[in-house]
């Protein structure tokens, strides 16, 4: 299996942050061109009330000005020093806590990149973080193969350094494989808003109201400022732009899964004449607001979580009984039991109901071959009272390593999301039928927090709006993109794929059936034709389907 291609770092892209908005007015940086003036008029004279004389000569027309269109892109001469820069690649340094894993045998570089791109000239920029692993047949490369992991937040950059093996074969033999890390994470100006004692107790609290957002967004506000309103997805995929040409391709080869493909999917808007083959694994509906995204997501696993516990009520041992009917019931009833009676682990920490469900949720992100484990560790917890096995789980969802550090960009997750769709928060009646919707689709999942379940990330407070509003992506791009579903996904449900796919117009949907989050890491079916399609241009057959590989 390629673990690391199809491991996310945050919650897949539920809400993929709601869309972003195609400049179809004049953001920042956006595409469209200056607004045309309006046709001057002569005040009305004596003289030219006479002028309704039929035999008077008719008046010249007034000449409308030719609307100016702004240059974007690379057609833009205020980012051409961007756009021409030459990346000075090295080794990259070597994490000593990856013991096996040698970073330093993978390239790194740093990008610049204009902070603002409706102010290229003002001087202030941003260094984002890029790694490769170079082609192994150079005599056979055809140019390089970005790849984004999903999150939003998750790094390239580790992607590539920690997935070395992952692209052994027809991939590494044709493409430099390439990795970034999004505006906001990793390498790249990283949001980290909370030392790890407040992380802690802020991301394992059972009282998540509207206070509990606000926290993190005033930390947050604190601490970067102005570096908040110029992180989102239309920046990123800008920087994508800019990526592309330093590498000295024409087109744009891309591989993303779960929010790499909402970044995909931008990039193909609003560059559709730089697409190049792109996969988009794992798809986000960029249609979809947070909120409904939110109730789509939880739907999937209140459908997986079902699927799982009856799965367990048939093996020999199972902590969840014998009925498969009852078996998901009583596991919603002692997660959310942990408010009132929480289980204290060996080294002091809380399970919390909150870091319970979470745990079961990053079980639920894989395929039915985890599922005994997941069974096994939340049976720890329910029969013997020791949650430190199911907090290992949550402790991989949430990025927190064994002596109880947290990922570089632990809210890359909010800020992207809330930069791509604050606009979106619901209030009134809209919010009170966005509540009942979520009970009747995932009754059990969400009733732990109805209001943290659907405002995932909290975006009530954030201080920064954009512009950017949920919409179909339509993209005028030539070239093909392939849409990868499956069918048993509950992080990016099939249907986003099926949405997605007939969103972009000039696009295949590639399914695979099965459980688990994304293609590509499942199946060999599926590999061998997003490699035919990356190689050699072999789009997918309409209606392929392919198995899930068979459990090891």
């Amino acid at each position: 299996m390629h673990s690391t291609i199809t491991r996310l770092s945050r919650r897949a892209l539920p809400a993929v942050a709601a869309a972003a908005l195609l400049a179809a007015c004049t953001s920042a940086g956006g595409s469209t061109g200056a607004t045309s003036a309006a046709p001057t008029t002569a005040p009305a004279t004596a003289s030219a009330a006479a002028s309704s004389d039929p035999a008077a000569p008719a008046p010249a027309p007034t000449a409308t000005p030719t609307p100016t269109v702004k240059p974007t892109g690379q057609a833009d001469p205020a980012l051409q020093a961007f756009y021409g820069q030459k990346l000075a690649w090295a080794a990259c340094k070597d994490d000593p806590a990856t013991t096996k894993t040698d970073e330093s045998a993978v390239q790194c570089a740093t990008l610049k990149v204009p902070l603002d791109y409706a102010d290229p000239s003002s001087g202030e920029t941003l260094d984002v973080g890029v790694a490769r692993i170079i082609s192994s047949k150079p005599g056979e490369r055809t140019g390089s193969l970005l790849v984004n992991p999903g999150g939003p937040g998750g790094s390239g950059v580790g992607m590539v350094q920690r997935g070395q093996k992952d692209y052994d074969g027809p991939l590494r033999d044709h493409y430099d494989i390439v990795g970034f890390d999004p505006r906001g994470s990793g390498l790249s100006a990283p949001v980290n808003c909370l030392d790890d004692k407040a992380r802690d107790s802020w991301i394992t609290t059972d009282v998540l109201g509207p206070e509990h957002g606000k926290a993190l967004a005033d930390a947050c506000r604190a601490k970067y400022g102005k570096l908040l309103e110029h992180i989102g997805t239309r920046d990123t995929v800008r920087d994508v732009d800019v990526l592309r040409a330093a590498l000295g391709d024409q087109k744009l080869s891309y591989l993303g899964l779960s929010y790499g493909t909402y970044l995909g999917s931008v990039y193909a808007e609003e560059f559709p004449d730089r697409v190049g083959r792109l996969v988009l694994d794992g798809a986000v509906d960029p249609a979809k607001p947070i909120a409904e995204n939110n109730i789509e997501q939880y739907a999937g696993f209140e459908r997986s979580l079902q699927a799982f516990a009856a799965h367990c009520a048939k093996q020999a041992q199972c902590p969840l009984g014998k009925d498969p009917a009852k078996a998901a019931g009583k596991l919603a009833d002692f997660l959310d039991g942990l408010k009132q009676k929480p289980l204290t682990t060996k080294d002091g920490r809380t399970l919390t109901a909150t870091a319970a469900w979470t745990g079961v949720i990053e079980g639920l992100y894989g395929d039915e071959s985890g599922w005994d484990a997941l069974a096994n560790n939340i049976g720890w917890a329910m029969t013997r009272g020791k949650g430190e096995y199911l907090l290992a789980y949550a402790d991989s969802y949430n990025k927190r390593d064994k002596d109880g550090h947290y990922s570089v960009s632990a809210d890359a997750y909010t800020a992207i999301y809330c930069a791509d769709g604050a606009t979106d928060v619901l209030t009134g009646e809209a919010l009170d039928a966005a509540y009942a919707e979520m009970a009747a689709k995932a009754p059990l999942i969400s009733r732990h927090e109805p209001g943290a379940a659907l405002f995932d990330p909290d975006c009530r407070s954030w201080p920064f709006r954009s512009p950017e509003k949920a919409h179909p992506i339509a993209s005028k791009a030539a070239t093909p993109i392939v849409v990868v579903g499956s069918t048993g996904d509950a992080a990016t449900p099939y249907a986003n794929a099926e949405k997605l796919a007939a969103q972009l117009g000039n696009a295949v949907l590639l399914t695979r059936e099965g459980e688990g989050h994304t293609g590509y890491g499942h199946s060999a079916c599926i590999r061998e034709a997003v490699h035919s399609y990356l190689v050699d241009g072999t789009v997918p057959a309409a209606g392929t389907r392919c198995a899930t590989d068979p459990a090891r």
